[in-house]
């Protein structure tokens, strides 16, 4: 097998994870070198960076002596056989504490995988450690009473952003090649845009939701944290597929291409820098209308729209995020709220404020907003925003410091993503779009029809193969 020093620790650590898993099962690349390589570079970074609270290192090293094994045998040779992967700390790993970044779970051990990782484990692929989250994933800084602050590995002293803010800063430092997220508003597209990567939070029920308290949310999406296209479908083909224990769980399986189709000559996209309400950052501004205009070289009609939408869509989300947590996680919260981020209580006593009247007219909004995008969506194939109004915020702040009305009476949120997840049927991927004058990434959000997600996979990967911006390291 090939080792090591054929190659920089760096450059196998950034080789696309779909080539890894090719190379593995070729018998070209050791399991065992590449899970010692990540495991280093974990070693080297976390201290920094913060995106892993839990490291499996023995457990993930015999893992990958076993499947080295296992290959000399030619027995059970998965997909993904071999490859290290990261999972979000609110996503069950059997016989691992999951603490949903919160210290009321702080020793709570799950019994069972999570579909999602069974499904990764099935394929071959390793569990190297659990990665950081803010307190139950409601933020995006991702920062918490338990675990700390995590940073970003393009600038250490920004936030990566959240709340899979472990799991991207894991990817974007070259620790693992693929990570998984999860999206509600945002939480993988976010810091995928602040970390130049991919994120891509699928159709609703294109990856079965299984970890939650309730079959019936509709805002909930696993998604993938990778460096490229190719290797963010490689992961929706394997976690994607129907499951009766999801309700909502798509009834067709569809195969993401690798590599990815890049062709996009003849799509009509429609643009919106600000959704109809945001205030958005003049560098985030010019790289979204250079996507706009590379697509145009590439043979698609792009024109710019108003979508008339307006900052209430988020607030709404808002509140309905807050009546979840509340529902779903903290039933001991009086016994635990002196222990917990600030935010969240004010948050989960916000949701505790909502009658049910109020609750069921959120719907009335939703459904004006999606009708909306739906005439967007009878003259275009797909959607294209800024996935963040800003590049990647300095640590001290948080998401309240972008609430409320500019002088000019615009939204000065921070994502540009939460009020796509009250559409999720819609697939709304991140791609790199480019860098601000600083050096901190920028991203570009597709969206997609309904359960069109290879459209929107279509358009990052034409992106993607001209702006080259999958190449770009950070310093760390």
């Amino acid at each position: 097998m090939l080792s090591l020093n054929a190659m920089s620790d760096l450059d196998l650590l950034y080789t696309p994870a779909h080539q890894l898993a090719r190379d593995i099962r070729r018998k070209t690349l050791s399991p065992t070198e590449l899970m010692q390589a990540c495991l280093t570079r974990i070693d080297e970074v976390n201290d920094t960076l913060n995106c892993f609270c839990f490291i499996y290192h023995d457990e993930a090293m015999e893992l990958a002596k076993q499947a080295e094994q296992a290959l000399m045998t030619n027995t059970n040779i998965g997909p993904l056989h071999g490859l290290p992967f990261g999972v979000k700390d609110v996503t069950p790993v059997a016989a691992k504490v999951m603490t949903r970044g919160s210290a009321m779970y702080e020793h709570h051990v799950p019994n069972e995988d999570a579909l999602i990782v069974r499904r990764f484990k099935q394929a071959g692929a390793i569990v190297i450690g659990k990665t950081t989250t803010p307190e139950f994933a409601h933020s995006s800084f991702t920062e918490s009473p338990l675990w700390g602050r995590t940073s970003n590995p393009w600038n250490v002293n920004r936030t990566p952003g959240g709340s899979s803010g472990g799991s991207a800063a894991a990817v974007a430092s070259g620790c693992v090649p693929l990570a998984e997220g999860t999206d509600m508003g945002g939480s993988v597209r976010i810091p995928a845009s602040f970390c130049g990567i991919v994120g891509l939070k699928p159709s609703l029920g294109r990856i079965p939701m299984d970890i939650l308290p309730t079959v019936f949310d509709n805002i909930s999406h696993f998604g993938p944290l990778a460096r490229n296209i190719s290797d963010a479908n490689l992961f929706m083909n394997i976690a994607g597929g129907p499951d009766e224990r999801d309700i909502m769980s798509l009834p067709d399986k569809i195969e993401f291409p690798i590599p990815a189709d890049s062709n996009v000559r003849g799509l009509r996209i429609a643009l919106s820098v600000d959704l109809g309400y945001y205030a958005v950052d003049p560098e985030v501004e010019a790289a979204v209308r250079r996507c706009a205009e590379v697509l145009q070289g590439l043979g698609v009609e792009v024109q710019e729209v108003n979508l008339d939408w307006r900052h209430e869509y988020n607030d709404i989300w808002y509140d309905a995020w807050g009546v979840y947590l509340d529902v779903c996680f903290t039933q001991n919260f009086e016994a635990w709220r002196d222990k917990m981020d600030p935010s969240v209580v004010k948050l989960i006593e916000r949701g505790r404020s909502i009658d049910a009247t109020t609750y069921k007219r959120f719907e009335v909004l939703r459904t004006e907003q999606w009708h909306q995008l739906c005439r967007v969506f009878d003259k275009y194939d797909a959607l294209i925003a800024p996935t963040m109004a800003h590049p990647a915020a300095p640590h001290g702040q948080s998401d309240e410091d972008y609430d409320g009305l500019d002088a000019q009476g615009r939204y000065k949120g921070l994502d540009m993503t939460c009020p796509f997840n009250q559409v999720g049927q819609c697939p709304a991927l991140s791609v790199p779009a480019g860098f601000s004058a600083d050096g901190l990434p920028i991203g570009l959000q597709v969206v997609g029809h309904r359960f069109d997600d290879l459209t929107v996979m279509r358009i990052g990967a034409a992106l993607e193969e001209v702006l080259r911006l999958d190449q770009a390291r950070p310093g760390i």
